[in-house]
């Protein structure tokens, strides 16, 4: 079992140009999609968060549900769920501004245990930001990695939520030693000011870079770097493309038994070099559609 924790919300997709386009709900969160993709990939998951009694609230289960994702785990609340308004840039990429006042997911509290058969947990995005939930995530996050928990990281950084970047920048460094992986973006790299062997140094036993277009890298312990080129592709948006690369990452280490820090050390060149390959293809096929859709099995056994 994969646990994906963090928050679940709704994008507000612009149809259109213009600054009073027309906008279509869709199902997101960095956490929500990954749990998604995971599900979809085949992988048993389990969602680990707090979701509004409401309308989206509903949709965001039927959501995970139909994906096959366990969600017994999710706490739920009568406040109203998240929203998160996109814009989308010339190339595809997207930005967002939040509306998170008084939200059902940012007031998530750490459950007293993970499910049965948990082998890793996934942790991300807005839920390690916004309080009080952020505090509870963390310890969630610090649990696990005392149990032996394989723990996961993407930061994706919304830099609109932080209202002091030099105290986050000091928080993501505490995070480390209770992380066995950590992602992230090279923009989030830049914002947050350290370098791959710096944070392997902090804990870590891999640190991979996404590179938009550019691909993958994966930096290990042992001095290594692994590198894959992006997947060419008609890029209609980038949305939830970074959250497929983590859930193709955690699937393909648990189909070679890799969710270990011990099990990433013996990777090796080839090892790396195929998962960073299915990683890129999975990740193309989401950006080459509207909105957050990743792919199925299916299509990437094709």
């Amino acid at each position: 079992m994969i646990v994906v924790a963090g928050e679940a919300l709704i994008d507000l997709v612009p149809q259109g140009a213009g600054a009073l386009v027309g906008l279509q709900p869709a199902l997101g969160g960095g956490p929500y999609n990954t749990a998604v993709a995971l599900g979809r990939l085949g992988s048993p998951t389990a969602f680990c968060s707090r979701v509004s009694s409401d309308a989206f609230g509903e949709a965001l289960l039927n959501g995970l549900r139909e994906a096959g994702v366990d969600v017994s785990s999710v706490q739920r609340g009568a406040e109203p769920t998240t929203l998160a308004v996109a814009s989308i840039d010339a190339d595809g990429s997207a930005s967002y501004s939040f509306y998170v006042e008084g939200t059902a997911d940012r007031l998530f509290t750490a459950p007293a245990q993970l499910p049965d058969e948990t082998k890793a947990v996934s942790f991300g995005t807005c839920s390690l930001v916004l309080e009080p939930g952020a505090s509870a995530y963390e310890e969630l996050m610090r649990t696990a990695a005392a149990q032996g928990v394989f723990t996961t990281l993407d930061p994706n950084i919304r830099a609109g939520l932080i209202p002091d970047a030099d105290a986050y920048r000091a928080r993501f460094k505490s995070w480390l030693p209770s992380v066995a992986l950590l992602k992230l973006s090279e923009e989030d790299a830049l914002w947050l000011g350290g370098t791959p062997r710096e944070w392997l140094a902090s804990g870590p036993a891999a640190v991979v870079i996404t590179q938009g277009g550019d691909g993958l890298t994966a930096f290990t312990r042992d001095g290594s770097a692994h590198s894959v080129p992006g997947e060419e592709v008609e890029v209609v948006d980038t949305i939830g493309a970074g959250d497929t690369v983590n859930a193709a990452l955690l699937h393909g280490l648990a189909a070679r038994d890799a969710l270990s820090p011990a099990a990433l050390a013996d990777l090796g060149p080839e090892g790396w070099t195929d998962l960073l390959r299915f990683a890129a293809r999975a990740a193309a096929i989401t950006c080459s559609r509207a909105g957050a859709e990743p792919p199925y099995a299916s299509e990437l056994s094709a």
